[in-house]
C-alpha cells in the first residue's frame, strides 16, 4: 500500500505545476507581486470600459479604448525593449511602474472628481499602455537573472498560469463590485482597489538587487536608440529558431483567434447573450487548468516540436469548436485551445529567455510584446472579415484548419525549430 500511495504522489508530481522557483527567495517576491497586481488591473479592465459606456452610450467610444491602449504598446513596445538592455531593469521597472501606478491614480482621481471626460479616458488608458510596453520587456528579461536556467519553463508556466487565473477570477470580483454599487460608486473603489494592490508590484521591485546590462561584445557603450532597435532586429533575423517561434504564434494568433466572433456566435447558435461570458472566459480557464497540471513541460527538451504541436493542436480544437452545437462542447473545446495555449506560450517564452544572450534579452523582448499585443488584434479583424463574407462558422472553422496546416508547412519548409532543443549547445546558435 506504501509503494502504490508513494508512486500515486510521484505520478502526481509529475503532472502538477512546477513550484521550485517559488523556493527561490527573489523570484518568490516578484511572483507574488506580479500575481497580487495583475488581480488588481483587472478591476480597471473592466471598470474603464464600462465607465466610458457611461459616458458616450455608445460602443464606438468602447472600442477607440483598444486603439488608444494598442498604438501606444506598437510604438513603444520595441523601445522599452531596447531601454530594458541599455540601463538597469530594476531602474526601468521602477520607473514605469511608477508612471504605471500614476495613471491607475488618475483614473481614480477623474472617476472622483466627476470629470466625465472620455478624451480624459482614452488618454489616461494611453499613458498606461506606454508605461506597460516600457516595463514589460524588462520584466520578462529579467527572468534568467532570478532563477537557474533549468527551472525558467516552470517559472513562465508560473508566470503564464497567475496571468490567466487573474484574468479568470479578477473580472468575477470586479463584476461584483458594479453588481452591488451604482457606477458612480463602483469605479472609483474599483480604481482604488487596482491602485491599492499595484503597491505589491513595486514593493517586489523595490526588493530586487541592481540589475545593470550586459557589456556588448566590442566593449562599447549601448544606447537605447534607433540603432539598438535594428540591431535587435539584425540578431533575430539572423537566429532561425526564434525568429520561426515568433512566425508561427502569428499563424495561431492571426488565423485562429476567434474572440470577434463570440457575440455572434452566442446569439445565432447558444440562445443570446448568457453564452457570452462563457465564450469568453473559456479559453482563459483552459489556459489555467493546463498551467495548474503544467508539471511536465519543464521536462521536455524537444522544445521546437512540442511548440508545434501545440499550435496545431489549438488550430484544430478551434476549428472543432467552430462545429458544436452544444454550448458546453464549444466551451469544453475552447478550453482545450485555451490549455494548448498556455503550453505554446510557455515554450516560445522559454526558448525566447535561454536561446537568446542576455544583452539581447531586452529587445527581443520588445519584440514579443509587440507580436503578443498585435497577433490577437489582427486576429479578430481576420475573424470578423471572414465572418462577414461567409459566416462565423466558416470564419471559425476555416481559420483554425487554416493555422494548423500553415504551421506544418511552415515547420516542413524550415525545420530549425522542430530540431530545436532545450540544451541546444552554443555553437549551433550561430
Amino acid at each position: 500500500m506504501t509503494d502504490v500511495t508513494s508512486a500515486r504522489r510521484r505520478g502526481a508530481r509529475r503532472w502538477a505545476i512546477d513550484l521550485r522557483p517559488l523556493r527561490v527567495p527573489a523570484y518568490r517576491r516578484v511572483w507574488t507581486g506580479n500575481a497580487i497586481a495583475m488581480f488588481g488591473f483587472q478591476f480597471t479592465a473592466v471598470a474603464v470600459p464600462v465607465e466610458m459606456f457611461d459616458l458616450t452610450g455608445g460602443s464606438l467610444w468602447v472600442g477607440l479604448l483598444g486603439i488608444a491602449g494598442f498604438v501606444p504598446l506598437l510604438v513603444f513596445g520595441l523601445w522599452g525593449g531596447a531601454v530594458a538592455d541599455a540601463r538597469d531593469r530594476r531602474r526601468v521597472l521602477l520607473v514605469g511602474g511608477a508612471v504605471l501606478w500614476a495613471s491607475t491614480l488618475g483614473l481614480l482621481v477623474q472617476s472622483l472628481a466627476g470629470a466625465r471626460s472620455p478624451l480624459l479616458l482614452l488618454l489616461l488608458v494611453g499613458l498606461q499602455s506606454t508605461a506597460f510596453a516600457i516595463t514589460s520587456p524588462a520584466r520578462s528579461a529579467i527572468l534568467p537573472r532570478l532563477v537557474p536556467a533549468e527551472l525558467v519553463p516552470a517559472a513562465t508556466t508560473l508566470n503564464f498560469t497567475t496571468f490567466t487565473a487573474a484574468a479568470v477570477f479578477g473580472p468575477l470580483a470586479a463584476g461584483l463590485i458594479f453588481a452591488a454599487w451604482p457606477v458612480g460608486v463602483a469605479l472609483p473603489i474599483a480604481y482604488a482597489a487596482d491602485a491599492l494592490l499595484f503597491t505589491a508590484s513595486l514593493w517586489a521591485t523595490l526588493r530586487l538587487p541592481a540589475m545593470p546590462p550586459s557589456p556588448d561584445p566590442d566593449g562599447g557603450v549601448r544606447k537605447a536608440g534607433l540603432a539598438s532597435i535594428v540591431d535587435g532586429f539584425r540578431y533575430l533575423a539572423t537566429t532561425r529558431v526564434l525568429l520561426l517561434s515568433f512566425a508561427i504564434d502569428l499563424i495561431a494568433m492571426i488565423l485562429a483567434m476567434p474572440r470577434a466572433l463570440f457575440p455572434e456566435l452566442a446569439q445565432e447558435r447558444f440562445g443570446g447573450a448568457s453564452a457570452v461570458g462563457w465564450l469568453y472566459s473559456s479559453i482563459a480557464i483552459g489556459a489555467m487548468l493546463g498551467g495548474l497540471t503544467s508539471g511536465w513541460i519543464g521536462r521536455v527538451r524537444r522544445q521546437g516540436l512540442a511548440l508545434t504541436v501545440a499550435v496545431v493542436g489549438w488550430g484544430v480544437a478551434i476549428a472543432l469548436a467552430g462545429l458544436a452545437g452544444q454550448l458546453w462542447v464549444a466551451v469544453v473545446l475552447l478550453g482545450v485551445a485555451g490549455a494548448a495555449d498556455l503550453v505554446s506560450a510557455t515554450l516560445r517564452q522559454s526558448m525566447l529567455l535561454v536561446y537568446a544572450p542576455d544583452r539581447m534579452r531586452g529587445r527581443l523582448q520588445g519584440v514579443n510584446t509587440v507580436v503578443v499585443a498585435g497577433g490577437p488584434r489582427l486576429g479578430d479583424l481576420r475573424a470578423g472579415a471572414m465572418a462577414a463574407g461567409f459566416g462565423t462558422g466558416f470564419a471559425m472553422v476555416g481559420g483554425g484548419l487554416a493555422a494548423a496546416v500553415l504551421a506544418v508547412l511552415l515547420v516542413v519548409a524550415f525545420p530549425a525549430l522542430l530540431r530545436y532543443r532545450s540544451t541546444t549547445p552554443a555553437e549551433e546558435r550561430r
